[in-house]
């Protein structure tokens, strides 16, 4: 959250408290600030308190409106549950209706309505057009717009949280009893607030499966409910703050919090939740992501810290002690997945390869792999290069090393006895592609530069898999776009077509491939998995390729291997190429994109333009937190 807006909610919330109650309470007498205060053995003046029948029905009331945010989002989770249930369970039943349907002419046609839906709120963005390209100022990263289903979604929790802060507080009371319940109330939701807080911003987090949704739209709202959260504990401490100084003056304000445990603790608190979100703003999140990082988990263990003292012997505390058992349980789940994919058969090693055009293929050989899925993510641990930090990288390619041994001796390659014992177990490997951009992935190419062979070996941790909820198989047709080493996650979706194509799997009758690269150069990044896939039993009668090369050294450069692998300078009519593919669709259309933003949100739109004419599904892959 931009650092102004911080200031600019302190100054409004103060404005409108000083606008609605002036500068003394209805009915009291103008005070003079007594000149002993700030001496020692000075006490603050007593307030006339609540009743305790006007206490306990606060407490309710805030307890009340606790659960209205709880069930709310509760019955949220249901309905997007019940809503992935359906699709599910829609595509399920059209992948087994069309295994042997050639034409799938039924599946071809939209739903009109939601069709609308889709074009005019699932997928569109804010405002026109943009929304995945990042909005720069200088070198400044200012984010992403959130699509237009997003904003509502977020005005909705921002509108709930706002009137739950504000409702039921009688502010033609007393100015002391409406600042009393005001703290209260925005101080106990602030908490409420921290167990979807915790929840979103995990790994772990059991909801992305449940309600395949991915991380990067949690984390979304994971950032917004931290700004809620620091809004609603500024508002808390700003109540009590008005409410000393009404009572005695500004003098006062320094003598409360030396005598008052309670109110220094929370001050602290919201200090370092203020201070987290000064520096999770996504300029200094992407310039300087370790330290990000490293800061983001120190001001965390202040806040919890003396927020736990500040909520002492109140009943919010129950609340607080939810996220952490939250939290707690989320992270050591990750290190219990840590320690068994890395601990034993001599861990994990990670084989760095150079690559031309900045970047290196890793391969992956981990102590327990697990069986991989298109689409999947893992994050990668090199304690020779950034100590503890890990950073997520999608997996491009699995295979097994006995069985690439099988297929290259009935090749007639010549295999090694060594090699042949060195195998004796089942040995599967992962590989990705990392391009080299600033921190942790220059520090890598730098490592694997300095090898001598060109190939160096490292240790490294792997926590994973992650992702892998977005399944292709219901498409007729398929568009896959990649933009530059955003082939990475796509390949292995174009991997598992064909060979769903060639045994009768899925229900997939076009495969359309379309990769943007600067130069022919980075052919080189995915060549020997692309040679597998041409060679793959029945690829010519699915799948195309189109690649464009958007800097080409020369025209010679461009030449076209075959009728179905064809290369074009320059970029691509995306438009265009989905004109052209859903003008003679098979059945329902499903269109991935993995890369830049612009290339990200190009292909939206096209996908928009088509929706209530064809039957088009529109994926988006990326990282964008």
């Amino acid at each position: 959250m931009d650092p102004s807006l911080v200031s600019m909610h302190a100054l409004v919330l103060l404005t409108l408290a000083h606008l609605a109650f002036g500068d003394e309470a209805p009915g009291s007498k103008s005070s003079s600030i007594p000149s002993s205060v700030g001496k020692p053995g000075y006490k603050m003046p007593e307030e006339k308190s609540d009743t305790a029948d006007e206490k306990a029905a606060a407490a309710l009331d805030n307890a009340l409106f606790a659960r209205y945010i709880l069930s709310t989002l509760a019955a949220l989770v249901f309905c997007l549950a019940v809503y992935r249930v359906v699709i599910q369970s829609i595509r399920y039943i059209r992948t087994l209706t069309c295994l042997n349907n050639d034409t799938q002419r039924y599946f071809k046609m939209p739903n009109l309505a939601f069709g609308a839906i889709k074009q005019h709120l699932l997928y569109a963005p804010l405002l026109r057009r943009r929304h995945n390209r990042e909005i720069h100022f200088a070198w400044f990263h200012l984010g992403y717009i959130p699509t237009r289903f997003q904003s509502l979604f977020l005005a909705a929790i921002i509108g709930m949280n706002v009137t739950l802060s504000v409702w039921g507080i009688e502010w033609n009371g007393t100015r002391a009893a409406a600042l009393n319940h005001l703290r209260n109330r925005t101080g106990t939701l602030s908490v409420v607030n921290l167990i979807p807080l915790v929840i979103l911003a995990g790994r772990n987090n059991p909801l992305i499966s449940i309600l395949n949704i991915s991380y990067d739209n949690f984390n979304l709202i994971h950032r917004w409910f931290g700004r809620i959260v620091v809004l609603q504990a500024l508002a808390h401490t700003l109540a009590e703050v008005i409410k000393i100084v009404d009572r005695g003056g500004w003098r006062t304000l320094n003598v409360a919090f030396q005598n008052s445990q309670m109110l220094l603790t929370g001050l602290v608190a919201t200090i370092a939740v203020v201070a987290i979100t000064l520096q999770s703003c996504a300029a200094v999140r992407h310039a300087f992501y370790e330290t990000f990082l490293h800061l983001h988990i120190i001001f965390v263990i202040v806040t919890l810290a003396f927020l736990w003292k500040h909520l002492e012997n109140t009943y919010p505390q129950n609340y607080l002690l939810a996220m952490i058992v939250f939290w707690a349980f989320e992270r050591f789940t990750r290190l219990v997945f840590l320690v068994y994919r890395n601990v034993g058969r001599e861990g994990t090693k990670a084989e760095l390869e150079l690559l031309p055009g900045d970047a290196c293929r890793v391969t992956l050989k981990i102590a327990r792999p697990w069986t991989f899925q298109p689409g999947q993510y893992a994050f990668i641990t090199v304690p020779s290069v950034g100590l503890w930090t890990s950073h997520p990288f999608s997996i491009a390619w699995s295979h097994n090393v006995n069985e690439t041994m099988q297929q290259d001796s009935e090749k007639g390659y010549k295999i090694s006895a060594e090699d042949i014992l060195a195998n004796t177990t089942d040995q599967t490997n992962m590989s990705l592609i990392i391009r080299r951009r600033s921190g942790f992935t220059d520090k890598l190419f730098e490592k694997a530069e300095r090898s001598t062979s060109g190939i160096t070996t490292i240790t490294a941790y792997v926590e994973g898999p992650y992702g892998g909820h977005a399944v292709l198989h219901s498409y007729g047709t398929v568009m896959i776009f990649a933009g530059g080493v955003g082939i990475t996650h796509q390949v292995s979706y174009v991997r598992d077509l064909v060979a769903g194509y060639a045994s009768g799997t899925v229900a997939a009758r076009k495969v359309i491939l379309v990769w943007v690269i600067q130069s022919p150069e980075h052919l080189e990044w995915i060549r020997p998995w692309m040679t597998t896939i041409l060679a793959m039993d029945k690829r010519r009668d699915i799948l195309r390729i189109q690649l464009f090369v958007t800097q080409p050294r020369s025209t010679k450069e461009i030449h076209s291997p075959s009728a179905t692998v064809q290369m074009f300078p320059g970029k691509p009519s995306v438009d265009t190429l989905i004109e052209i593919e859903s003008e003679n669709q098979i059945g329902a259309m499903g269109v991935s994109v993995c890369g830049t933003g612009g290339l990200s949100d190009d292909v939206r739109a096209a996908v928009r333009r088509r929706q209530g004419v064809r039957n088009i599904d529109f994926l988006e892959q990326g990282f964008t937190w």
